[in-house]
Parts: C-alpha cells; structure tokens; sequence
C-alpha cells in the first residue's frame, strides 16, 4: 500500500512543520558553513503540501514501483529537501547534523545515496527532461503514478527546460507536474532584470502545457492545486508558484545576497527569534 496521501490534513500541523523544516536548515547551513539559504527558504511550503498533503509515498520502502515521483531539479536547495525527507521519516533526523561533512552522504546537491531522492541533482535545466522520462515510463507501463519536478526560476534561463517542455506536451504527458519556485530573484538579481521571463504564463501555454498559478506559502492552496490536477487530459501541467525568496525570516526576505550567504551566529540567533515566535503564534491557534 502507497501511503502519504490523505484526504483530511491537519493545516495548522503543516504550517507548524514549515516553521520547523525552516529553523532546520538554517541550523543545517549555519553549521556546514555552506549552503543555499534564500531558495531554500522560499521553497519549504511547496515541499511540506508535497510530502505530507499530496504525493503517494512509503519511506519505509522507497522504491516501491507505484509511488509518486519527485524530482528536485534546482538542487541547490537541497538543504530544504533534506530537512523535510528527515521528517517525513527516510533517515533519522539526527543525520541531518552531518549536512556537507567529510564521508556524510548529504552532499551539497541531491544524491541518490540519499533515501528519498530519485535522481542526483544540480546542473540546473536537467530535472525537467528527468522528469519528462519518468512520466514517458509511467504512461507506457501502464502506471497511474505521478512525477512532480520543482524548478527555480532563474533556472528558465536554461535552454534544456524548454526542450523538454515541448517533449512533454508532444506525448501528452498529463502525469507530469512542473513546479516554478517563483521568487523573482536568481544569484545574479532580479529574474526580470537579468534575463526578462514574462509573460511566463504565456510561455508554457505556448509550449501546449495547462498553466496553473498558486500563491507559493499557501499550504492549504497548493494542495488544493496539486489535487485538482489533471484540469486538462493529455496535457503537462505547470504550476507557477508566488513565492518569496527567504520566506519566514525578515531580514532575509527578497534579499539577493542571500542566495548563497550563510548566517553568523547573530543572524542565525535573531532568525531562529522570528521562526519561534511563528511557531508559538501558530500554536496558541490549536
């Protein structure tokens, strides 16, 4: 039996593992002194509505041939990854302490040593072709499993995405979901300033997708979007998410140095300040 879909979820229970994943790889990046904070941020609501609202998986079997498939094509996030396969179970959380360290199997992009990662990652512009492969295999092995595959934004740059774009609407792929972590910023600056993507809906329904749009820290929203797919039979589908890069820390909200930058000890206090008082916020609500 695939587990990981249900069909009542607790939404205060989510937003409370948000906050947490959050606290986690900053922890994570504070201590490998290393690491992608700012997307990795921004992307933490998108992966908790995946792995503990929507995506049939068992990670206690990993491998199991019916999953839900999930691809983390902008892997310099990893660290938001990481912390959300640590707490849907794959591996001890307490592994976590070893991100980037000498023999630790949490390398700086996603491997496949890892439990839970389907592909290595990291060479942005690839997760979409992987992608496009595993929903091919899907439809010729009869399989009613779906593949989701989240890029960044700046990663549009790359010409390879939009080569697979037109693969997967040539072969109907509408098993396929693409996600676009839409923070506006990418290590150089400003998306629109440093290669123009709008009208970004547009341009994937020009390349015959179904174009969703989804506010991207909305858990209950974005669940509601990956559920209704497929809106469109025969068609792929991408999903452009709102998002703000560093999501939940001020400081660090919509801040292009923050691409890359590893907290001081003052910062990482003053951001772990805000994300307890998140959670504690969050939790008088219960």
């Amino acid at each position: 039996m695939v587990k990981g879909v249900v069909e009542m979820y607790d939404l205060l229970s989510l937003k409370i593992k948000a906050a947490q994943i959050r606290k986690k790889l900053l922890q994570m990046i504070y201590q490998a002194k290393t690491g992608h904070t700012g997307g990795s941020l921004s992307c933490v609501d998108i992966l908790v509505s995946l792995y503990f609202g929507v995506m049939r998986i068992d990670p206690k079997n990993p491998h199991l041939p019916d999953r839900d498939r999930f691809v983390m094509s902008k892997g310099h996030s990893v660290e938001a990854l990481y912390a959300v396969l640590a707490q849907a179970g794959f591996f001890s959380e307490d592994e976590l302490g070893t991100y980037c360290a000498f023999n630790s199997r949490l390398t700086g992009h996603p491997t496949t040593k890892v439990p839970g990662v389907e592909v290595n990652t990291g060479a942005l512009g690839h997760g979409l072709a992987v992608g496009v492969g595993m929903a091919l295999a899907g439809k010729i092995d009869k399989k009613n499993y779906k593949v989701y595959v989240l890029m960044g934004d700046g990663e549009l740059d790359e010409g390879s995405v939009w080569e697979a774009a037109q693969v997967a609407a040539h072969y109907k792929l509408d098993n396929l979901i693409a996600i676009v972590d839409r923070n506006k910023l990418q290590i150089s600056g400003f998306t629109e300033e440093v290669v123009r993507l709008e009208n970004l809906e547009k341009k994937w329904e020009s390349f015959g997708w179904k174009v969703l749009q989804v506010d991207g820290h909305d858990i209950d929203g974005l669940i509601d979007v990956f559920k209704s797919i497929p809106t469109a039979p025969y068609l792929p589908h991408i999903v452009i998410a709102h998002t703000v890069k560093g999501k939940g820390v001020s400081f660090i909200e919509n801040k292009k140095e923050w691409h890359h930058h590893v907290p001081s000890e003052e910062e990482l206090r003053k951001a772990m300040e805000e994300l307890d008082k998140t959670l504690q916020e969050l939790r008088n609500d219960a």
